[in-house]
């Protein structure tokens, strides 16, 4: 329930401040007064975007802030999936800056507009009196049916199991389309497998072999230079092993005189060890390398296939050739098993479909069980409004896919003449029967949804008379169960038992007042006779306020 309400610096409004009572809230007030605006500032604390320029003054910040009381509503595991802390009384604010950014706030917490509107879904039901179009929106009627059945957790289900059936079929065209790109290439696929296959590549292999291919082809020079090392090392006269040997013994046979001698002794030993090793390795090396013509041939025609290869394949490195070998073997395999896994695939969309058939068929057996309990309110509720002959009938059919909500196509027919044949309510009805029928709708709905709080824009437009002061009077009763705002320019609405509020403008400012028993004598009688206020409309207004 909509306790307080209180505007900033939004379009023409300076700075007010309302309290509502929390039954009937009725609103009047000339035409240009600001009624609109006051809709419009509290459609952005519900979550709306900011279409325009909100900002009366540039230099400062448009505030709209709103007191709930949220208390028996149900809404705590709301505030817990959003993290917020629940107080059965809790504050709104919005705030647009000079920039034009909007920050939103639920309680303390600054929340994203999405929250915003989640949560003003559960608290406001705004109907201004163009939305009586929304009668030709099958999404309306559809969800009508839904509130009135309660098959929200129904719907639920079935939009889970929907979303995975539509998951699986992309997943089915996708595969299909990979699988067609990839037949049309599947011979020449084949091929380059093969050759890929015959040339038995190894990781690593490029670089070993282009390796031992500059050893092969360096074979005399490193020959030489290992022959070198020998002589110079094993020379029976001048070698570097001879002479070394000489000097470890003579240094050796000098240790009791001359104690460093033996430790250069030792230290020239153990490089003759090394030298040794080294000569040893050189001459292994010099019988492993030879200049073998048909080996160094081999190494570059296998070098030669690698080049040819990554080039054909344009990859960057022997390893990125590698990758696309393998990518183009995994590509071949999905070809090899296409037939199976695109059966896998069908089999589980059809078993989806079956799932969401099962689901959808719950929904519609759901709404219409509600059907005739719809039928009879609304008829009844248009009989009280002066429409005696009026039909009203919801007609399901199937059709012929799944939809979002189901797979039922709900309409509205109407007619207001009894031996005429009901048809489609957006193409029969008039102004003032879609107000009507509008008015008996959201009666229903409001109650079925617990809503706290529900605001009707002029929805009595095109009626007049008895009929407007049998929908004030319907109006007035849904007052009793929950809290309705209305804004009306009939004086038989607006005289209905309730909290009487004009808005006026004042300076060039829209602002809004609760009027005294004499001052609502007043505005009634304006509305009966004009801006002079004649004694018989003032009669006339005492006695619609009873």
């Amino acid at each position: 329930m909509l306790k307080s309400l209180k505007i900033e610096n939004y379009a023409l409004i300076e700075s007010l401040s309302v309290e509502w009572d929390s039954h009937l809230n009725i609103i009047t007030g000339e035409t240009g007064a600001g009624k609109s605006i006051l809709l419009g500032a509290l459609g952005l604390l519900l979550g709306a975007k900011n279409e325009g320029q909100a900002l009366k003054d540039l230099e400062r910040n448009c505030v709209v802030e709103a007191l709930f009381d949220i208390e028996g509503y149900g809404l705590e595991p709301l505030f817990e999936e959003n993290d917020l802390d629940y107080e059965s009384q809790i504050t709104i604010r919005r705030v647009i800056t000079p920039a034009g950014k909007s920050r939103a706030f639920i309680g303390d917490m600054p929340v994203p507009l999405g929250t915003l509107k989640e949560l003003g879904a559960h608290l406001v039901d705004i109907h201004s009196q163009h939305q009586n179009l929304i009668l030709a929106s099958e999404e309306f009627r559809i969800s009508s049916l839904d509130s009135l059945a309660d098959n929200s957790e129904i719907l639920s289900r079935y939009t889970a199991l929907l979303a995975t059936l539509q998951r699986l079929r992309g997943d089915y065209r996708a595969m299909c389309e990979q699988m067609e790109a990839a037949r049309r290439d599947e011979e020449w696929l084949r091929y380059t497998v093969e050759e890929l296959r015959a040339a038995k590549l190894k990781r690593g292999e490029q670089a070993e072999t282009e390796q031992l291919l500059s050893t092969l082809e360096s074979a005399d020079r490193i020959s030489e230079a290992l022959t070198l090392l020998r002589n110079t090392l094993d020379d029976e006269e001048l070698g570097a092993l001879v002479t070394l040997t000489r000097s470890e013994r003579d240094l050796g046979a000098l240790g009791e005189r001359y104690a460093a001698g033996a430790t250069l002794a030792k230290r020239i030993k153990s490089v003759i060890a090394e030298l040794k090793d080294i000569s040893t390795t050189a001459a292994d090396e010099a019988e492993r390398i030879d200049a073998d013509p048909e080996r160094i041939q081999q190494l570059s025609e296998r070098l030669n296939t690698i080049y040819s290869l990554e080039m054909k394949h344009r990859a960057e490195s022997y390893d990125d050739l590698l990758d696309k070998f393998a990518e183009l073997e995994a590509r071949l395999a999905t070809i090899d098993n296409s037939d199976a896994e695109i059966k896998a695939m069908a089999e589980r969309i059809e078993a989806a479909e079956s799932e969401c058939q099962s689901v959808a068929e719950e929904l519609s057996i759901s709404r219409k069980g509600v059907c005739s309990k719809l039928e009879s309110y609304i008829e009844d509720m248009l009989h009280q409004l002066g429409m005696e002959d009026a039909r009203f009938v919801v007609e399901i059919s199937a059709a012929d896919k799944f939809l979002p909500s189901g797979r039922d196509c709900v309409a509205y027919l109407f007619t207001a003449n009894r031996t005429a044949t009901p048809t489609a309510v957006e193409r029969v009805a008039s102004g003032g029967e879609l107000s009507r029928i509008m008015l008996s709708l959201k009666s229903l709905l409001a109650q079925r949804k617990r809503l706290p709080t529900v605001i009707f824009d002029e929805i009595d437009t095109g009626v007049s008379g008895r009929i407007a002061d049998a929908m004030g009077d319907i109006i007035a009763n849904l007052s009793e169960v929950l809290q309705v705002i209305d804004i009306t320019h009939l004086p038989q609405v607006a005289s209905k038992p309730g909290t009487h509020f004009v808005v006026y403008k004042e300076a060039g400012h829209s602002n809004i007042r609760r009027l005294s028993k004499a001052e609502r004598i007043d505005e009634i009688a304006t509305m009966l006779s004009g801006s002079t206020i004649t004694d018989a409309a003032r009669k006339q207004a005492k006695i619609l306020l009873g």
